[in-house]
């Protein structure tokens, strides 16, 4: 910390402010770490004032602030024992995530839309910040597609066991027979690269296009041609954004999720077992899902990955997901020691 505080402290340095991306990066971590130190230390002198004076009053409003302390404390100790398990470089990323529904029409944007919101959910529950990067709702309700941003440290690392296929069962709202119904949707989770990794884009493999938004944000925003398609030839991978009222704006983030998901696409060739490549990731359908989340007839939340269940369906979908997340990163790391 001294020694990237000494090179922030020099004026001559500041002549190329660009140069130290990585050092502001790293400062703001390293910040953001003393923060949960502290934190914790606080939490932890707090539980231990509520047990002296729960000894001698044990009264019900006293037992309940020691309670909620010991939540408090529990909840910030399972958050740095998940970050203990993350160990590649790409894990301290922000997270860019997309989820698209599969067939199924209102049914399956709707499951997508809940999906939408799970994640937003958990990203106010761990005071991250979220960026809606494109949207496009469905025709009657839900969404077509969603791409969104969520700012904080390890989010990628947090959130990279999310992607896959995830099946909902339940009794359909918009089906006046009341039938039971499977839907499906598509979860991308890429870590935001930023300028900290070189990820060469080159303009002959690209093919930029510009359309009027057809997203939410007003009638100005409809008006306007400002929206972005990138088409990257060479994989076919197509980024777009369409929330901002400026074509700038749109294009610089449509880059930003192109380079994740190229960054993304190197990772995986990387790792055993994984898709070898963008195009050939699985059908949104039946046998391919990492988790399923029934309603109907009973109610339960299972990862077909590491096999644990949740009974509190609605926990889960308001984004209390540290344990399913904690699951999957302790099933990472049993397979990279065996």
């Amino acid at each position: 910390m001294q020694e990237i505080e000494k090179k922030l402290s020099n004026p001559e340095s500041w002549q190329d402010p660009e140069q130290f991306t990585a050092e502001l990066k790293e400062k703001s971590d390293l910040n953001n770490w003393i923060e949960k130190l502290e934190s914790l230390q606080t939490s932890k002198a707090n539980l231990e004032e509520w047990v002296e004076i729960a000894a001698e009053e044990p009264t019900q409003e006293v037992l309940q602030a020691l309670w909620e302390q010991y939540t408090d404390l529990s909840h910030q100790l399972n958050r740095i024992e998940l970050t203990t398990l993350l160990s590649a470089p790409e894990d301290k990323n922000d997270a860019i995530i997309e989820i698209h529904p599969g067939a199924g029409g209102t049914e399956a944007q709707d499951w997508a839309e809940m999906l939408f919101r799970m994640y937003k959910h958990w990203a106010e529950e761990n005071s991250c910040t979220l960026r809606l990067l494109d949207y496009l709702p469905g025709e009657e309700t839900g969404i077509k597609s969603v791409t969104l941003g969520i700012e904080g440290l390890y989010t990628y690392g947090l959130l990279k066991g999310e992607k896959g296929i995830h099946r909902l069962i339940r009794i359909s709202p918009f089906d006046a027979s009341g039938r039971r119904h499977t839907s499906f949707a598509s979860v991308d989770v890429y870590p935001d690269v930023n300028n900290e990794i070189d990820i060469e884009v080159r303009e002959q493999d690209i093919r930029v296009d510009v359309f009027r938004s057809s997203g939410p944000g007003g009638q100005s925003v409809n008006t306007t041609s400002s929206a972005i398609r990138i088409t990257h030839l060479p994989t076919g991978i197509i980024a777009q954004c369409q929330n901002e009222k400026s074509q700038h704006r749109n294009r610089e983030t449509a880059f930003k999720i192109l380079r994740a998901r190229l960054y993304q696409i190197e990772l995986e060739k990387q790792i055993q077992d994984k898709q070898k490549d963008y195009e050939a990731k699985s059908t949104i359908s039946w046998g391919s899902q990492i988790r399923t989340y029934t309603l109907h007839p009973h109610r339960l939340v299972k990862d077909h990955r590491t096999n644990s269940e949740e009974s509190n369906v609605d926990k889960i979908l308001d984004g209390q997901l540290d344990e399913l997340i904690r699951q999957y990163l302790l099933f990472l790391h049993e397979q990279k020691e065996n």
